[in-house]
């Protein structure tokens, strides 16, 4: 670790050192997938947690939360801790010198947003392959190691096989546990990673009890170009919060908007002859054929993937090769099953409740069979503004709504609480909503598909509760 020893982490990160003065030898990893060396970043842990450490052979543990026990487990076997009180200065050192050692010379690009993060970031990493980058990215369809909650994009940046020419890593607008919010974690994980371009998608309410306001929200958000030391900012025209954020930006940096009204946009042109695709300065540069998706809030994505790309001087013919070769991320309006259409999406706050439920109405033929997951220990008002975008999106679509608390595959950090489950409910009651419950997804997916014609449309919807919709309906043949 370039002669990195302990009390240097302890000092960078304002921790208490307990224990002797080591060097790291290895990289900053989890304890699940350490080695002998490495520095071991965990949130909390515990007297077995040390002892695994130890056995390991970890040169050291960085931590939050530990007990006494623990302490006095870790004096015994000589194991050196640090103790910080924000674990996320620990994860953001982790990754300064992830980067430091292993990526300095890279293209570095951030996107961040409510929405549609995971698909931009990974739009734009496919057109960087297409291109010939050697790229590296933090979303893929299994995982979003978006958060400086752990140091897994340090460890993987760590890791990587190949000589790294590019990372496009997607950062969480928000980030926290229970009602603990890590302030300025959109500042803190970009100015750390110190990106060329950032990509700003749009502000909408989620992680409600972390923020309780839209302009709680501009303001984590908008930390991702406070001081901004790169070139370009990628902004969201059809977004009034984030189009506003261009005006704080000084005059050196280049800013390019995406979206309706502004020089790259999606349209159809019948000066001569109906043509539909994205149009950049009036002119088609990609038809609606070659088009991965065609709802509104995929094609944003879409849009700033190609703005991106634009900015960076990568070819057109490239970057519709790249778009139109483009595989969705799991849960992002995938389809299941043609027969009746099953779409499953990862649709898990007000605004992308209401445009998943939007777009399944404009492609639907028959009736809509929505199923729902409730978000399971997540508080009351996430789950009250869910069932209220549920029942605005709904409204005027010939519909069957049914619910779910997914009780038989959520562990206990996702179980639905009977509170979440009465205001999830009690909203549908008060708009006059016919539902059915199912305390098992199981038997919710079940329902749908013994209820519903060829013609008619079966969409899911929630985060965790649904993860799991698509391998069941697989073993239900």
């Amino acid at each position: 670790m370039n002669d990195l020893i302990t009390s240097n982490i302890t000092d960078a990160i304002d921790g208490e050192f307990i224990g002797e003065d080591v060097p790291i030898k290895g990289i900053f990893n989890i304890l699940k997938d350490s080695n002998k060396g490495d520095a071991v970043i965990r949130h909390r842990i515990d007297e077995k947690g040390v002892e695994i450490a130890h056995q390991k052979g970890v040169s050291c543990i960085i931590t939050q939360d530990i007990s006494k026990e623990a302490i006095k487990q870790a004096k015994k076997l000589k194991l050196p801790l640090i103790i910080t009180d924000k674990i996320e200065k620990a994860n953001a050192f982790a990754l300064k010198w992830a980067i430091d050692k292993y990526a300095r010379d890279t293209l570095r690009i951030v996107v961040t947003g409510t929405n549609g993060k995971s698909t931009t970031t990974h739009m734009i990493y496919t057109i960087l392959q297409e291109a010939g980058y050697t790229t590296y990215t933090n979303t893929d369809s299994l995982s979003e190691f978006n958060t400086l909650i752990d140091p897994m994009v340090a460890k993987q940046i760590a890791e990587f096989p190949d000589k790294m020419d590019a990372m496009v890593i997607e950062v969480s607008e928000v980030q926290g546990w229970m009602d603990r919010i890590m302030k300025d974690h959109a500042h803190l994980m970009t100015s750390t990673i110190n990106p060329e371009m950032v990509v700003l998608t749009n502000v909408s309410l989620d992680h409600i009890g972390l923020v309780n306001s839209i302009e709680d929200v501009y303001q984590e958000v908008s930390g991702s170009i406070r001081n901004f030391q790169g070139k370009y900012v990628i902004l969201n025209n059809e977004d009034p919060l984030i189009k506003k954020m261009g005006e704080s930006l000084p005059s050196s940096i280049d800013i390019s908007h995406y979206g309706d009204g502004s020089s790259l946009e999606y349209r159809t042109d019948e000066a001569i002859e109906p043509q539909s695709g994205i149009f950049n300065f009036g002119h088609l540069i990609i038809r609606e054929d070659k088009l991965p998706f065609k709802s509104p809030h995929f094609i944003q994505n879409t849009l700033a993937a190609v703005q991106a790309a634009l900015k960076l001087n990568i070819p057109i013919e490239i970057i519709v090769t790249g778009i139109s070769s483009y595989k969705p991320l799991d849960r992002r309006f995938t389809v299941l099953s043609e027969s009746p259409i099953i779409i499953d999406d990862f649709a898990h706050n007000p605004d992308s409740i209401k445009a998943t439920i939007k777009s399944c109405a404009q492609l639907s033929l028959g009736k809509i069979h929505l199923v729902v997951a409730i978000r399971g220990s997540r508080g009351e008002v996430i789950n009250r503004v869910n069932a209220e975008a549920i029942a605005e999106g709904l409204k005027d679509v010939h519909h069957q709504l049914i619910i779910t608390s997914s009780s038989e595959v959520v562990n206990a950090a996702n179980q639905v609480k009977t509170s979440e489950k009465q205001v999830f409910t009690s909203i549908m009651n008060d708009h006059h909503m016919n539902y059915k419950f199912f305390d098992k997804l199981v038997d919710a997916l079940n329902y749908a598909l013994k209820s519903s014609q060829k013609s008619d449309t079966i969409l899911l919807i929630g985060a965790q509760g649904m993860d799991p919709a698509s391998r069941i309906l697989k073993e239900m043949d």
